[in-house]
């Protein structure tokens, strides 16, 4: 019998546990997923969370999303063991974010705290996230909503610490080193991260594939959940599947 690897979802930067049911086309295969800790300021500090996650698997492979899709790539880049195989999603290597203008506002932002924090810093990352295409996919999105998903799961104090560790960190050196099947999933508008982020990785990981999913945004793994699920399927049977050892 196929040892199959253990789907690990690692949270975007709300910190929030991914909602396993809506990936229904990865139903076949064993899902995990977590809550990422309060106020860690420290990439590697992440990578070591989920890395004691996954403690247990003999098998697994990373998703990750935004955020999450560094701590992902930063645990990746140590080249565990049971890793098979890497997707990333709206992710980056090194601070995301091109705009000089918006490097300083995410800082300031950083260390708002109680009504400007809830009332104005959140109201502006949703904006940030958002794309014309949000109410296009199998869950209407928009801004309301990623408002309540931080608003429902990420301090304030938590939300500057998240800041921090995404400026802080930079794995675009050690992108040789991850040395499983990777694949790179990029919305075709995102407002928040940087073009060159995925061609960066895209160029910097042995072998990495990049699908660009047409008509969706930065958010599009909670408004495409289903489109988003499929790609992922279509990889792990065409590049991990086959790769996996098969139990004695």
């Amino acid at each position: 019998m196929t040892n199959t690897p253990t789907l690990v979802f690692v949270p975007c930067f709300s910190g929030a546990p991914w909602d396993l049911e809506q990936l229904s086309a990865l139903g076949r295969r064993p899902l995990r997923t977590l809550r990422l800790p309060e106020g860690v300021d420290n990439m590697e500090d992440y990578a070591d969370v989920v890395a004691a996650e996954v403690k247990d698997l003999e098998s697994y492979v990373l998703v990750g999303d935004s955020f999450g899709a560094n701590i992902a790539l930063a645990l990746a880049t140590r080249q565990p063991e049971g890793l098979r195989a890497l997707v990333m999603s709206g992710g980056f290597a090194a601070n995301p974010i091109s705009s000089p203008v918006l490097k300083v506002a995410m800082r300031v932002m950083g260390k708002a705290r109680g009504d400007l924090y809830r009332q104005i810093v959140l109201r502006i990352h949703a904006r940030n996230l958002a794309s014309p295409h949000d109410n296009e996919g199998q869950i209407p999105w928009g801004e309301v909503k990623s408002r309540r998903l931080f608003l429902e799961n990420t301090p304030a104090t938590t939300f500057g610490a998240r800041v921090s560790a995404a400026f802080g960190a930079d794995y675009s050196d050690s992108l040789g080193r991850v040395s499983v099947p990777t694949l790179i999933l990029t919305p075709s508008h995102d407002v928040l991260i940087g073009e060159d982020a995925a061609k960066i990785m895209r160029d910097g990981i042995p072998g990495a594939r990049e699908v660009v999913l047409d008509r969706t945004g930065h958010m599009f793994r909670f408004s495409h959940p289903d489109t988003y699920a499929r790609e992922i399927e279509k990889f792990l049977a065409q590049d991990v599947d086959e790769r996996v050892p098969v139990a004695s």
